[in-house]
């Protein structure tokens, strides 16, 4: 147990460090920001390059692992959404924000600092396929249904148009193109550009989980525990068990790659949850929930190392 403290312990000492700079009023909230804009324009984009710059194209895009976890994430995503609209009554906008935060993984800033603590360099091939998953599929399938249910005066050729700007502009997504590009045409950076990535590339772990520390000050569950409950049982609990259970349909999956996949399974929801949320009056929800589930993955993490080094299923962490 001590030792898989050892991996866990940092990283919410970590987190607990941004929460008591921003309690203490070190650091206040748009200094913060600005940390948080700095982990997602610069160095997870350095992260991704770099991940794939160092792995044949061919190992980093796993069809299993795309597969599987991007099948177990949308079943999930279906999941929230029919339990939100017919056992809730919830409109359908609702229901999409409450599915996304059941299954998509915070990977860049909790997912892949743990992963890469319990398992080394895979973490970052990880990084960069969860990326594909989350960016290209379950986050732009909850906007659209969530505008869609809004309507907001748009259409849905109108709601695709501007989910596909947002996407092209996303730095994460731009930083997986240079990386494709290079690792497929073999071609090499300057010395000194793979020095400033590398530089940037280790930055990202321990600046974002810093960030999410100081965003959870202030954050009250304001007695919406029901849907609080109900979401993050499904991100932390049901969404870990099916990409299990989708890894479990597929031959040849590696403990490696299962490990990998359920410790970003079992990580809280993105960190920009409540930003999504605010623009279908759910922000305060998500703030909420993402505090609950963001303390609460203390145990599943914990567990799920825990299980990696008693069950011959997974890789030893």
């Amino acid at each position: 147990m001590l030792d898989i403290l050892a991996i866990t312990t940092p990283i919410f000492l970590i987190i607990g460090l941004g929460y008591l700079a921003r309690a203490g009023g070190i650091i206040e909230a748009a200094p913060l920001q600005g940390v948080g804009t700095f982990v997602m324009y610069f160095a997870l984009p350095a992260l991704v390059i770099r991940a794939l710059t160092e792995h044949p194209l061919g190992e980093v895009f796993d069809p299993t692992y795309l597969l599987a976890y991007g099948g177990g994430s949308l079943a999930v995503f279906a999941t929230g959404l029919t339990l939100a609209m017919t056992l809730q009554r919830k409109p359908l906008g609702t229901g999409a924000i409450q599915a996304l935060g059941m299954s998509a993984s915070n990977s860049g800033f909790i997912g892949y600092p743990v992963a890469a603590m319990a398992l080394g360099p895979p973490a970052a091939v990880f990084l960069a396929l969860n990326m594909l998953i989350e960016n290209l599929l379950i986050i732009p399938l909850a906007l659209i249904l969530a505008e869609l249910g809004h309507q907001a005066g748009n259409g849905l050729r109108e709601t695709l148009h501007q989910t596909g700007r947002r996407l092209v502009r996303n730095p994460v997504l731009i930083g997986l193109s240079i990386g494709v590009l290079l690792s497929a045409t073999g071609l090499s950076l300057p010395s000194p550009l793979t020095r400033v990535i590398d530089m940037l590339a280790g930055a990202a772990g321990p600046a974002a989980l810093f960030v999410i520390g100081g965003s959870l000050y202030g954050l009250k569950p304001k007695g919406m525990v029901r849907d609080i409950g109900q979401i993050a049982v499904g991100k932390l609990v049901l969404h870990p068990l099916a990409v299990f259970g989708a890894f479990l349909l597929l031959p040849d999956v590696t403990p490696t790659l299962l490990t990998g996949a359920l410790l970003f399974a079992c990580a809280p929801m993105i960190s920009i949850y409540p930003l999504l949320g605010r623009r279908f009056g759910l922000d305060d929800i998500a703030a909420a929930t993402l505090m609950v589930s963001t303390l609460t993955s203390f145990v599943t993490i914990s567990l799920m190392l825990w299980l990696s080094r008693h069950l011959a299923l997974f890789a030893g962490a």
